[in-house]
């Protein structure tokens, strides 16, 4: 029976320096073609999400700059939904390139619009905390602020300011039944973008809210419907660390869920940035009992040859 891999893909790994639709595509065909090895061998299925923190950020800022009583801009939640449709048409690009280019074209690659249930009491709405956008200075940060009194920034790991919304825990996925048939050696599902576009349960249905949803805790849920022997969560740095920047820094690899816990209980990792990516890896641990791992795209030759990476193991 192959083995099944969820692969979270941040963001920041689709935007590079140019924010040009033709600049993301060039990144997404690079990290395709990182990411075929991986099912190379036909004995793994993988099942993709991807964040959307810079490419929801700069859209709304794209609505703001149009907005008009003739040309409204968009709500939050319908901007997660059009960046969910525009990264997930170009991974479907990308993906059937390089499986093309691998002998390997009989593999359909499946987007999803997927709607992720919140729980419309989360403390969250209350206290944002996900970054999207670009960064900005000191300056910048207080030019956006003149514009937009209501704006909550963060310093965002040491690379300026970004702007900050509401993140609350994903529940579970409204297209539940329809996700976890789709997985199989021959369809590669996208799901569950950006975390999914956040809506609250009614009376008549779902009703969208303002906020962005973590895609690795996310991820974490979606590696549970699917039954996931794995979860890979890829980010920019190959190993997560304690006493991160700081002279006697240490680079974690095998880990185990106590030693993690301990390592959150002493503050070591930032908040909205590496702290949510080590919690979604470790709650499917606990779910599952399988192991998760948090590396770069870059490192996947080496995660694929030993292991590499952070490991967190039961």
């Amino acid at each position: 029976m192959a083995r099944r891999i969820v692969v979270a893909l941040g963001g920041n790994a689709i935007l590079t320096d140019d924010p040009t639709a033709q600049a993301q595509q060039n990144a997404l065909e690079k990290t395709a073609e990182q990411l075929i090895p991986l099912i190379k061998s036909n004995d793994v299925e993988i099942v993709v999400t991807h964040g959307n923190g810079p490419q929801v950020g700069n859209l709304l800022l794209q609505q703001l700059e149009a907005d008009s009583p003739k040309n409204p801009a968009m709500p939050l939640d319908t901007a997660v939904a059009m960046t969910q449709g525009e990264i997930g048409y170009w991974m479907v690009q990308a993906f059937s390139k390089a499986l093309t280019k691998a002998g390997m074209a009989q593999i359909d690659v499946l987007p999803v619009v997927t709607r992720t249930v919140v729980d419309k009491e989360d403390p969250a709405f209350k206290e944002p905390s996900k970054p999207i956008g670009p960064f900005y200075d000191e300056k910048g940060k207080e030019d956006m602020l003149k514009q937009y009194p209501n704006w909550t920034f963060v310093e965002d790991s040491g690379r300026g300011y970004r702007r900050v919304v509401p993140s609350p825990k994903p529940v579970r996925f409204v297209e539940e039944k329809a996700i976890a048939a789709l997985p199989s050696p021959l369809v590669l599902p996208i799901v569950s973008g950006g975390g999914g576009v956040p809506v609250v349960k009614t009376s008549e249905g779902y009703d969208g809210v303002e906020a962005v949803i973590d895609k690795d805790f996310s991820a974490a849920k979606l590696a549970e419907l699917v039954e996931a022997d794995d979860l890979l969560i890829l980010t920019a740095v190959d190993n997560v660390y304690v006493n991160f920047n700081k002279p006697d820094q240490k680079k974690l690899e095998t880990v185990t869920m106590s030693e993690m816990e301990e390592y959150i209980s002493q503050g070591q990792f930032a908040a909205g940035s590496m702290l949510p990516k080590v919690q979604a890896a470790m709650a499917f641990v606990a779910f599952t009992g399988h192991a998760a791992t948090v590396t770069s795209l870059d490192n996947l030759p080496n995660f694929l040859a030993t292991g590499s990476g952070t490991r967190i193991m039961p």
